[in-house]
């Protein structure tokens, strides 16, 4: 079977986890967004909420591709915590997406390498409570049935798409029973050779539009 096509996966909610480091108090608040200025807004929140904090560091990735980003190191030094975070997010291949850590100073400074991996690990920490959702190109698909056979195919349809990463549709009832499913478009080919088989090739398919649906992980 031929892998479908794969986006950035982005998260489900809002996640926030504090990691405290030689009594530094890290607080990373993660926030699923849609745009640059979603996110924009989700870091003046953070800085309103904890606006007596000495740094609030930021980096986000947006875009369906990924293909925007931005990161602010808010004082400390230069690429010791927007970075980091950034590149955390990346390797961990997500988008739509906003960080924020928020730092508490204990009065221990950590050197560059310590904040490096302060900032990286509250981030990366925080997505490990994180609900990821997967983001697939998911092809319409229709299929008109004779009532007589709707009920042995409606059953036939919610196996194979629950088998196959598809997501089942709405049921129209009108002169023939028409089923829609949402498919991944790279099987496009197996679906219609796998609903063949069950009807004993008295069924095809009609494909419509594609659509980015996000899918729960595992």
């Amino acid at each position: 079977m031929t892998t479908p096509s794969r986006y950035p996966d982005t998260i489900a909610t809002p996640v926030t986890r504090e990691l405290v480091v030689k009594k530094s108090r890290f607080i990373a608040h993660l926030v699923p967004v849609r745009s640059v200025a979603e996110a924009d807004e989700v870091i003046a929140s953070v800085r309103r909420q904890y606006w007596d904090a000495r740094h609030n560091c930021t980096a986000m990735v947006t875009g369906l591709n990924g293909d925007q980003a931005r990161s602010s190191d808010d004082g400390e030094p230069s690429g010791t915590a927007g970075i980091p975070m950034l590149e955390v997010l990346r390797r961990r291949g997500l988008t739509d997406l906003v960080a924020v850590v928020t730092r508490y100073f204990g009065g221990v400074k950590l050197g560059a390498g310590g904040l490096i991996r302060a900032y990286s690990t509250a981030v990366s920490e925080a997505l490990d409570d994180a609900a990821l959702l997967h983001r697939r190109e998911l092809l319409e698909a229709r299929v008109d049935v004779p009532h007589a056979d709707a009920g042995r195919i409606d059953n036939a349809l919610r196996e194979w798409a629950t088998a196959h990463g598809a997501s089942f549709g709405d049921v129209t009832y009108g002169t023939s029973a028409s089923f829609a499913l949402w498919i991944p478009l790279a099987i496009k080919e197996e679906f219609a050779a796998d609903l063949a088989a069950v009807s004993a090739g008295s069924l095809l398919p009609v494909y419509g539009s594609t659509r980015i649906v996000d899918v729960p992980g595992d």
